[in-house]
């Protein structure tokens, strides 16, 4: 199956599913912010509450202890709030036996792509594959040990790496944008489903 790391990932991850013919969810991760902005940060958390800090980035940007627990307790929030949103009360799908593609927008620093990994390794996924357009380099290097297989298509390096940099056009996309192409689609998966049993 297909896991979509939201809100971005959506869209992405919907033509991924429709190309493959296979179904459709979300694993909800979030960065960890800085405080003092909404894009940057220093870890990332998961689903199940795994949580990675980036010590490194801790230490160049003088972060203390409290800054550190506010801000993780911020990006734990968030998720629930995010899997409440996009999953309701579905239950989270048996891995065990199943090759699962993680499809995101492109990598950057990596610290979401890699709880999402973490974290679905916790869930016992058998088999992890990402599936990205665009990533950095180094980012993804440090991502590849802990996975199957990973699909990119367009690898940038330098010093810094935007994801909206590698795309002609980018718009971004917001909570309830992202959850109606989800529903959509999943919605059209249970009519094809429901002809070919009537078939």
């Amino acid at each position: 199956m297909v896991l979509a790391v939201p809100s971005g990932g959506i869209p992405v991850a919907v033509e991924v599913a429709g190309a493959l013919n296979l179904s459709l969810d979300v694993a909800v991760v979030s960065k960890i912010l800085l405080p003092w902005n909404t894009e940057a940060g220093f870890g990332a958390v998961g689903f199940d509450e795994s949580v990675w800090i980036n010590p490194e980035s801790v230490a160049y940007y003088k972060l203390d202890q409290p800054t550190v627990e506010q801000q993780t307790r911020a990006a734990l929030n968030k998720v629930q709030r995010r899997v409440k949103l996009f999953r309701g009360e579905r239950p989270w799908p048996d891995l065990r036996d199943r090759p699962v593609i993680v499809v995101d927008d492109g990598i950057a620093a990596g610290s979401t792509m890699r709880v999402a990994v973490q974290a679905l390794r916790n869930t016992g996924a058998a088999e992890i594959i990402i599936a990205v357009p665009t990533a950095h380099e180094e980012s993804l290097a440090r991502i590849m040990d802990g996975v199957n297989a990973v699909y990119c298509a367009n690898i940038r390096r330098g010093l810094q790496f935007a994801v909206a940099a590698a795309y002609r056009h980018w718009n971004d996309v917001d909570e309830l944008e992202a959850d109606r192409m989800l529903a959509a689609f999943q919605n059209k998966l249970l009519i094809l489903e429901k002809d070919q049993r009537i078939i």
